[in-house]
């Protein structure tokens, strides 16, 4: 007898796994299928995410949050500009224990495929497979969404990120650091203990850069991380590869529709992840986002009426109203502050680090944006 499915999810990362584990719960029987396109090795991948304390409840809600040794507490946070505005946060001033967490992604994804390979309700597929709800998580350059016919507005930074990881001579301290100027975003991201030595770096460089940048020698590359982190934490030493990738903002302008099956609208689909939004990674929460996704569609099938399918349009567009307008205000600042620092003019150079002092002097609002970047509401 051919095996029965509720939910196929198309596209097994992060995102994907953590929706299927939290449709399992729902005693829902779930085909999980990765995403077409090669991998990354695990021995070359320096990704690292920032992880908000509710992504880090959800993930230990299902067991998967991985050890102290890839998951770093950050402790405090610094972001300069290039006139002088400078903010600071701290994790003790808003007493929390860390203001996010530093997570390996390979680590991230063992403890997730280990969560699935005991979960029976959970199976891998190698094709799609026939359900009441197909879920697309299959990141920003899904085949399965542009199969449904759905519009992806996307608008090119004309930036890149490069992704590396670095010894410094000086420790970290656990604090995350960020540099903002029209050359570019650089973020330092603590990895270890407060007497660690090694950061995952993520530098947002204009697209014409990229490709000199990647082509200097380690040592030649470290110096310009050197130069353009202010010399903050001393002499520094590549230890892993590069990596870049083109930097956009885009939005799906439909997350569901209906799948027609014998002539009746008896399936549905619905968008989750980066296959429904993309932002620039200056704050970190891309990943964060997507996770709320998928918090957010299992919490609206778990709360449906008995009689309810989980392919029932009207559920999946209300988690897509929720979303939309969660996503909104992070996708407005994201964009204007890297609008804002990507020109080179005076006046908006004297504007903007006036407002990064102002900010950091603002008292509750600044406390009101650390709390909603922390998951905290």
């Amino acid at each position: 007898m051919a095996q029965t499915f509720d939910i196929c999810i198309r596209g097994a990362g992060i995102v994907g796994t953590t929706l299927a584990l939290l449709m399992a719960r729902e005693r829902l029987k779930v085909a999980l299928l990765p995403a077409p396109g090669p991998k990354p090795a695990a021995s070359a991948d320096v990704r690292a995410y920032a992880l908000n304390a509710a992504s880090r409840q959800l993930l230990e809600s299902l067991r998967s949050w991985p050890d102290a040794a890839h998951a770093t507490p950050v402790k405090s946070m610094q972001v300069q500009g290039d006139q002088g505005g400078a903010v600071r946060f701290d994790a003790a001033a808003q007493g929390v224990e860390a203001l996010a967490w530093i997570v390996d992604v390979p680590a991230l994804e063992a403890r997730l495929r280990e969560a699935v390979r005991y979960q029976p309700q959970v199976e891998m597929v190698d094709a799609p497979v026939s359900a009441a709800l197909t879920v697309v998580c299959e990141g920003r350059t899904s085949s399965t969404r542009d199969e449904f016919g759905v519009n992806f507005q996307v608008t090119p930074y004309g930036q890149h990120a490069i992704a590396t990881r670095l010894h410094c001579e000086h420790p970290h301290g656990q604090t995350a650091r960020q540099w903002f100027s029209p050359e570019g975003i650089l973020a330092f991201l603590p990895l270890g203990d407060a007497g660690g030595n090694s950061v995952a770096v993520v530098w947002s460089v204009p697209q014409e850069q990229v490709a000199p940048l990647v082509a200097l020698s380690p040592e030649e590359f470290a110096q310009k991380l050197q130069l353009a982190s202010q010399d903050t934490l001393g002499t520094l030493e590549l230890t892993a590869p590069r990596a870049a990738w083109p930097l956009q903002i885009a939005l799906a302008d439909r997350w569901c529709g209906p799948l027609a099956e014998n002539g009746r609208n008896t399936r549905s689909w619905v968008l989750a992840g980066d296959a429904a939004h993309n932002v620039h990674p200056l704050a970190g929460q891309g990943l964060n986002l997507g996770l709320a996704d998928a918090q957010a569609l299992a919490a609206a099938l778990h709360g449906r009426d008995y009689w309810r399918r989980v392919s029932d349009l009207r559920l999946l567009r209300r988690y897509e109203r929720e979303r939309k307008a969660a996503l909104a205000p992070m996708g407005w600042a994201t964009d204007g502050l890297q609008q804002l620092f990507s020109r080179p003019e005076a006046p908006l150079q004297a504007l903007r680090n006036w407002g990064m002092k102002g900010f950091e002097w603002s008292g509750p609002l600044k406390n009101f944006v650390a709390r909603q970047a922390m998951g905290i509401h």
